[in-house]
């Protein structure tokens, strides 16, 4: 007999052993019998529990059916639920009758049903954990050409960012009931919310009336033409928000944003410390050249360390890294809500980051990363604002506005995005239009249209799935990289020419 045999012939039948998955089939039932006992135990555990979160097939069907006739209204007890289940399915020696029977018999109380939710909720996490760690062991052994170990790893960290955030380990339908109750919900939050907005206020009030503030899940593209001023609208909205940011703490302990919220930058072009230069510009009003180079006084001194120590409050978060892939940055902003909370997500910009694949073709690569914006602005429930460059076929026309078919290298930065906003300031090129005799006949007709443009920027909606499409005249100072309502009574016009 050989090695091989003497090791199989050594382990006798009787010494076999297997782990079964994680349940507790009594917990199960003691839920079950409270609820049948008293319909108001459903509503103790039916937030969180689901009927794939129980382990026995019998009892999820049973809680499910409960829960469909308790929600219309109905009595759930064994007489009304024994017709919807499979009358010749036996539980060990019982019909389905009499096994529902019992349940109901023994059950004792309902005050620990949520208890008893709570063990079963748990133990189905674990049978989750059990799988994603099975399917980490079982790929890394395969080691398919389809999914490379950092593949596997960003993989397997977002699923359990799912179990973490949400429990949801199971994807699947969800009925007409739940979305339309979160409609309702979402109507009331705006109801409540200051400005009567349903998403997250932009901070400029002309903006969030045309959009509604910025919805969760949604991919806002904000493109322009360098010098347009596309990042300072975006850092604008990005610190509005945060410093709008106001928690409130929910019943489980965690904190949700009652008014703004926590924000994720990532500045793929500028370093954090160029971010923040123009942050505390906008804020204090000293002009941003002035503070690199030094030139400022005493008192604009003091004003920049004030505005800095009420910034360090402000839940604003800055990733700087260059060339970030979809992936990274996905598996950053999952973190980020994990550990610091994240209700809006900006990316400076679409161009500078790369896709999963090396292949050669940059439109792919493109479409690559604006899915994947698209499906973590979904799976983290957040807006996310991507800047995007357009195309030079811009310079080339005479009406310098830019249109849909100017984004650059990809149409399907249009397709995916769920809103795309344009920066266009006339006073950009108008002003190169400057006639170089001051006393060429035209330069009056140029000054009273640089007058009547200066200061001033168009931010063009030009699709947006929710609401109308349109402009927003605003107004832009462009020493403290700052847009604002033409209205507010902050932006001053410049007298000098």
């Amino acid at each position: 007999m050989n090695d091989v045999a003497r090791k199989i012939a050594a382990v006798a039948p009787a010494e076999q052993h297997y782990r079964e998955a994680p349940n507790n089939i009594e917990a199960e039932q003691a839920l079950l019998g409270a609820i049948l006992m008293n319909n108001d135990a459903y509503y103790r555990v039916s937030d969180f529990l689901k009927p794939i979160h129980l382990y026995e097939p019998l009892h999820r069907k049973i809680f499910e059916v409960a829960g469909d006739i308790i929600r219309m209204g109905k009595i759930a007890n064994p007489v009304t639920i024994k017709t919807f289940l499979k009358a010749e399915e036996k539980v060990g020696d019982m019909t389905v009758s009499e096994y529902l029977a019992r349940l109901a018999r023994e059950a004792v109380t309902i005050i620990n049903a949520e208890d008893y939710g709570r063990a079963i909720y748990d133990l189905a996490l674990r049978r989750a954990l059990i799988t994603i760690g099975e399917d980490v062991v079982n790929i890394a052994y395969d080691a398919p050409l389809d999914m490379p170990p950092q593949a596997q790893i960003e993989d397997t960290e977002r699923r359990l960012f799912e179990l973490a955030e949400n429990g949801r380990y199971d994807g699947g339908f969800q009925s007409f009931n739940d979305a339309v109750a979160l409609a309702i919900d979402m109507a009331a939050v705006a109801k409540e919310r200051d400005g009567g907005l349903s998403g997250i206020s932009t901070g400029i009030h002309s903006l969030d009336g045309k959009m509604g503030g910025l919805q969760r899940s949604d991919l806002i593209v904000l493109a322009g033409r360098p010098g347009m001023g596309k990042t300072s609208l975006a850092t604008n909205i990005a610190y509005n928000i945060a410093a709008a940011y106001e928690g409130e703490v929910q019943a489980d302990g965690s904190m949700k944003a009652k008014q703004g919220g926590v924000v994720g930058f990532y500045s793929l072009e500028m370093s954090s410390e160029q971010l923040a230069t123009r942050i505390i510009s906008e804020q204090t009003e000293v002009s941003s050249s002035k503070i690199r180079r030094g030139d400022i006084n005493d008192a604009d001194f003091e004003k920049l360390v004030a505005c800095s120590m009420m910034m360090q409050k402000v839940p604003l978060y800055i990733d700087q890294t260059g060339g970030i892939s979809i992936a990274q940055l996905s598996a950053r902003a999952r973190r980020l809500k994990r550990q610091r909370g994240l209700d809006c997500l900006v990316v400076d910009y679409i161009q500078l980051m790369t896709g999963a694949g090396k292949g050669d073709n940059r439109v792919q690569e493109i479409t690559q990363i604006t899915t994947g914006l698209k499906a973590l602005g979904k799976e983290l429930n957040v807006p996310i604002i991507a800047l995007s460059q357009l195309s030079r076929q811009v310079e080339s026309r005479d009406d310098k506005r830019p249109q849909l078919s100017d984004l650059r290298e990809s149409g399907s930065i249009e397709q995916d995005a769920d809103v795309v906003l344009f920066v266009f300031r006339e006073e950009y090129y108008v002003k190169n239009l400057e006639p170089r005799d001051p006393n060429d006949p035209k330069y009056a007709e140029w000054e009273a249209l640089f007058d009547k443009v200066k200061g001033t920027a168009d931010v063009i909606i030009a699709k947006q799935r929710h609401g109308p499409t349109g402009t927003v005249k605003l107004a832009f100072q462009s020493e403290f990289t700052r847009f604002a309502d033409l209205a507010d009574p902050s932006f001053i016009q410049y007298e000098e020419h």
